[in-house]
């Protein structure tokens, strides 16, 4: 009999047991399988908003199976990753957690869930079906060689902690009003951001303008693909934007030829980056620079009525 457990908050001994599921499927699949969102706040005990799902098998010391909800600007990331031996389970314990997942929604008032999924299936299609999701958000990670042997023609500086958080926050913010995850941050989670052992300010390009930071752009060196450790690491356009005060003067460009080069000094030989499917500016834009798509991510997604309005409603039938 499969037990589940769930936790608003999250110990060292949750998270390790975790992280040994997330290292199995990692190794299996050539790939982290938790955005760097949900993750961190996994591995920061659990925000507000914050649920873990851990699925228990007899005879099994480690969970078979684990989903994480985490809210954002305007919506609940759902994630689920199940142990390699366990996926033959799938059409039983998939369920089970999105049911779990949409019942801590409902009870924390409701609310858009995005089940984000990485290259779906046949499977991942009938799930998000049977538990009446729609598809959502797609969106594409695309790549290309570096060095780029374009030339940078604006002058960029490294970001300073401390000393450019607030004025990088209000650039995010504005920049990102209506966006789910990079939206709405806090100095708080900019903070824990810088703390990651990625982090580095020379790798995070500030643009000024007028005396205002006017542009930035974020990057990340991820190590070699564990499928492919031959491959090199690769640099990541990890958020990049422009004040919309100077929108119009090519700065977006320019932000992510000086984030490329940045990559390329240090000896990446691939850089990537995210961009929504159906954001036609920016897809063209990268396409311009030659970044190529690599693969999609599919966002399913649900719209969980309160529990208190769904009780209403029955009461008023």
């Amino acid at each position: 009999m499969r037990r589940l457990e769930i936790k608003r908050q999250m110990g060292v001994d949750d998270i390790a047991g975790v992280n040994e599921l997330l290292d199995a499927a990692a190794r299996a699949d050539g790939r982290r399988p938790l955005s760097d969102h949900l993750y961190l706040d996994l591995v920061h005990g659990g925000l507000d908003g914050f649920a873990g799902f851990l699925a228990w098998e007899p005879g099994h010391h480690h969970p078979v199976a684990y989903a994480q909800i985490s809210r954002g600007n305007d919506a609940y990331a759902f994630e689920l990753v199940i142990n390699p031996h366990h996926r033959y389970e799938m059409a039983t314990i998939g369920p089970e957690l999105i049911e779990a997942a949409t019942d801590v929604v409902a009870a924390d008032g409701g609310g858009d869930v995005n089940w984000w999924v990485f290259e779906p299936t046949s499977a991942h299609e009938q799930l998000a079906r049977d538990a009446r999701m729609h598809q959502g958000r797609l969106l594409h990670q695309m790549r290309r060689p570096l060095p780029t042997g374009m030339p940078v023609t604006v002058e960029t500086r490294a970001f300073v902690p401390g000393a450019d958080d607030e004025a990088w926050l209000d650039v995010n913010n504005r920049a990102f009003a209506g966006h789910g995850e990079q939206g709405g941050w806090t100095i708080e989670t900019f903070r824990q951001r810088q703390q990651e052992p990625w982090f580095d300010p020379e790798g995070f390009r500030i643009h000024e303008r007028d005396g205002r930071m006017a542009a930035f752009c974020w990057t990340k060196v991820h190590e070699p693909d564990p499928a492919d450790p031959a491959g090199g690491p690769l640099g990541e356009i990890y958020v990049i934007a422009v004040d919309p005060d100077f929108h119009g003067l090519g700065l977006g460009r320019q932000l992510t030829l000086a984030g490329l080069e940045h990559l390329a000094s240090r000896g990446i030989r691939t850089g990537m980056l995210y961009v929504d499917a159906d954001n036609e500016p920016a897809v063209a834009l990268y396409r311009s620079l030659g970044f190529e798509v690599h693969c999609t991510n599919a966002a399913f997604v649900a719209r969980v009525a309160g529990a208190a309005n769904a009780a209403t409603a029955e009461d008023a039938s």
